[in-house]
Order: C-alpha cells, then structure tokens, then sequence
C-alpha cells in the first residue's frame, strides 16, 4: 500500500479539532496505540497495540525528509500479541516504544491524525491513501492546501517518526 504523508508538530489540538470540523471532516474514533519498534535493517517495523482495538504488524519505508513524502507500508493483523511480541524482540530486538492517544479524523482519501505523544508533546499527521483515482501530484497538492489550512509552519515539520525522536535521533526541520 502507498500514501503520502506530512507529520509536524501542533501544539494546540483543540485548534486543529476545530479545523478539521470547519473542512468537514468527520471523527472517526480516539484511541491509545502502543507502537513496539524493532531494529531492522531495512525500514522500520513496528507492533501496533490498540486499546480499544487490534494489534496489527506494521512495515513501512519512506525518506527522512521535512516535507510530504510518499510512504509503502504494509499493515497484517496479529492474531496473538504476546507470541509475536517475544519472537519479533527475540529476532530484531527493540528499539523502542511509543506511546500515545489518538484521534482520528476522515476528509475524502485524508486521514488526520491528532496525537498526544507521551514525553513528546502533540502532533498532527496528513496521509493521503493513494490509489486509483488518486494522483500522487494531487496529494502533494491537497496536503500542501492542508498544511495551510490549519496552520502548519514549515519550522514545525518533521522528517521521521516519534521513535526517531525518542531515539533522540532529532526529526524537526533544521534539528541535528
């Protein structure tokens, strides 16, 4: 699967909240998500727990850039949480994990996600769920009209995940 994605800082969500209701798009659900991510050596690979909810596997790669990026993931179900738990942390070992609350918001082929990172702060994220009939030029287009819409400074951007910045591995623009 693709999309195409942008993440950035946002440090009122309630005024994100507010934008996403004034475009039109609709609440989903909130959720807490626990991501394990494991050392690998290619891309990254995480164990996605939700409470309520599933536990799915997640692989995914995408360029570290500050800006909006095109991401091939692929998402499997997990049928026994604790089995894949031990062989994953037994086999690649843990890089970290991430914890957060989520809510999420649907505008057409949009997901924004609105995140409250423990020990990190709040975030928003646009991905755009490619596909036909949708245009990888059409995204970029619709999530630069976003980022515009509610707000979005280009200081604020980042270039990788909240496991880079646990990492301490530093994913804001113009941040080492």
């Amino acid at each position: 699967m693709r999309n195409i994605e942008l993440k950035a800082r946002c440090p009122d969500l309630a005024q994100a909240e507010a934008a996403c209701r004034r475009l039109g798009a609709a609440e989903a659900w909130t959720r807490r998500q626990t991501d394990t991510y494991f050392r690998v050596p290619d891309g990254r690979l995480k164990l996605r727990q939700e409470s309520p909810g599933e536990a799915v596997l997640v692989s995914y790669h995408r360029p570290d850039v500050a800006a909006a990026r095109a991401s091939e993931y692929d998402v499997t179900p997990v049928a026994s949480v604790e089995e894949t738990l031990a062989a994953l942390e037994a086999r690649h070992g843990v890089a970290c994990r991430v914890e957060k609350t989520r809510t999420l918001y649907l505008l057409g082929h949009v997901r924004i996600h609105l995140d409250r990172v423990d020990g990190l702060g709040t975030f928003i994220e646009f991905e755009a769920v490619m596909g036909p009939p949708h245009r990888e030029a059409d995204a970029q287009a619709l999530l630069a009209r976003l980022v515009l819409e509610f707000g979005i400074g280009e200081d604020d951007v980042l270039s990788g995940s909240y496991s880079d910045m646990i990492a301490g591995r530093g994913t804001a623009a113009g941040i080492p």
